[in-house]
């Protein structure tokens, strides 16, 4: 049980310490924004693009990746929380990088007439706003240990039993 678990706490170590993947600078087919609210910090930045939902889900999906990934969705109304107050949202998604980093896809489609996006005379469908976070490596490391303590501690109680 020692061996197995040893084996399984430098496995999520290596893990751990695997560098994170960079933010995804570039959408195809886009036009890079640079409005005050989408340049206010470095991890946050939009782009007007006439591509659909499935093909910039699947472009951040393909270029955003690491050992492990998942994507979550959430409605709209939490773009006020993870992207950014008062950002207008159709859909919101998340890709998932287990204990170290997340990027999320916040899609923003006009319904109204009074909402369309015009850029330097293009019309485009959509604005897609990116917020990542990233996970700090002495952070990981800090949970590293302490999911090795916290476990092992556990077994040991398990083994008295």
């Amino acid at each position: 049980m020692k061996v197995l678990f040893f084996i399984i706490w430098i496995g999520l170590g290596l893990y751990m310490l695997y560098p994170n993947t960079a933010m995804p600078m570039w959408l195809p087919e886009s036009l890079k924004s640079n409005e005050p609210a989408d340049t206010e910090t470095i991890n946050r930045q939009s782009f007007f693009t006439n591509l659909k939902r499935a093909e910039i889900i699947e472009h951040f999906d393909k270029n955003f990746v690491g050992l492990i990934n998942y994507r979550l969705n959430y409605p709209p109304e939490e773009a006020n929380t993870w992207i950014r107050d008062l950002t207008p949202s159709s859909f919101l998604e998340e890709i998932v990088h287990p204990l170290k980093q997340s990027l999320f896809i916040n899609g923003f489609t006009p319904s109204k007439p009074t909402e369309q996006i015009n850029r330097n005379s293009v019309h485009y469908e959509t604005k897609i706003t990116l917020h990542y976070f990233p996970g700090d490596t002495i952070t990981r490391i800090t949970v590293w240990l302490m999911l090795g303590l916290v476990s092992y501690r556990l077994m040991k109680e398990y083994a008295e039993i």
